[in-house]
């Protein structure tokens, strides 16, 4: 079969781009929001994942007496940009490059914001297994003036053992002991060990929630790859609980421990939080939301933290 030339584009229609502009200005930002393509990301483990992205592109007019943008050529171009290019501070600074080169001198500014989910492979805490967790990620990209700024944000989620019902626990769970023992004289280490593992060793429990710790990193331009993986893995461990996937009875016991050793009201985990990212070289201002979703409550505990590194 033979292939069909395309359509030659008519000359006759109408454009309304090149009227008088009422009002004239020039506007900060023109441009879309919520377009749906796939981009390329690194996956974590030296490969690459095309995954589906909800992006917002935007330049600015400077000349106050065009109509419009290009808004068409500013599509077409992301579209192929994205084709090309994985997602790395180069690559997110040659996509705005071209969005300006695109507007033919109508704009000298460029902005892209992509937000997807990241899935990242994670091994259980003890045992041979592992799965998949994911994490809602938002990349900004400013070129101003020549000079890329870029901005990072994640959210992870976590437990949160409450401190106050831990020592209620402890409290109840003492009085109780001293109740079925107060007779019994001498105590042996079996006989307690007995009691401890038994329904009766366990009074009270701590309340404990999933919890999500949301970050917004704007980072140093010297880098060349997005260090989302390194931001996880850091606020993962400054937190010390991270959600798991697939457990055997060994990973939830030390899921239990960790719980134990890291009791936390939400200020001490936006803390801890802050503490991770003030100390991150890639990262030059912070902002970090935690959220305790209350088991005891039925509203949840929140905290919020800033701050500059020097």
């Amino acid at each position: 079969m033979a292939t069909v030339p395309p359509a030659a584009p008519r000359a006759d229609l109408p454009d309304v781009a090149h009227q008088s502009v009422p009002l004239a200005r020039a506007l900060d930002w023109v441009g879309m929001e919520g377009i749906a393509l796939p981009i390329r990301i690194a996956d974590g483990e030296g490969g690459q994942l095309q995954v589906p992205a909800n992006i917002d592109v935007f330049v600015n007019l400077t000349n106050p007496d065009a109509r419009g943008i290009h808004m068409s050529r500013l599509y077409l171009h992301l579209q192929d940009g994205l084709a090309r290019e994985v997602i790395t501070p180069a690559g997110l600074r040659h996509l705005l490059q071209e969005g300006v080169a695109s507007q033919q001198g109508l704009a000298d500014q460029a902005r892209i914001v992509l937000r997807y989910e990241a899935l990242l492979r994670r091994k259980a805490l003890e045992s041979d297994y592992s799965g998949w967790k994911r994490y809602p990620v938002e990349i900004e990209a400013t070129l101003v003036e020549g000079h890329l700024h870029l901005a990072l944000s994640v959210a992870v989620e976590y437990s949160s053992t409450c401190p106050a019902s831990a020592a209620l626990s402890r409290q109840a769970n003492a009085e109780r002991f001293a109740g079925d023992f107060a007779a019994a004289h001498p105590l042996s280490v079996g006989v307690v060990r007995d009691w401890l593992a038994s329904e009766r060793g366990l009074a009270a429990t701590p309340h404990a929630q999933r919890s999500r710790a949301s970050v917004r990193v704007e980072l140093r331009p010297q880098f060349d790859e997005l260090p989302l993986v390194a931001l996880i893995d850091g606020i993962e461990a400054a937190l010390g609980t991270p959600v798991q996937t697939a457990v055997k009875r060994v990973d939830e016991q030390a899921f239990a421990r960790l719980n134990a050793e890291n009791l936390m009201f939400c200020e001490d985990a936006a803390r801890r939080v802050a503490g991770a990212l003030s100390q991150d070289p890639r990262v030059a201002r912070f902002e970090a939301t935690v959220a305790h979703f209350e088991s005891l409550h039925p509203h949840d505990a929140v905290a919020r933290v800033s701050g500059t590194n020097a």
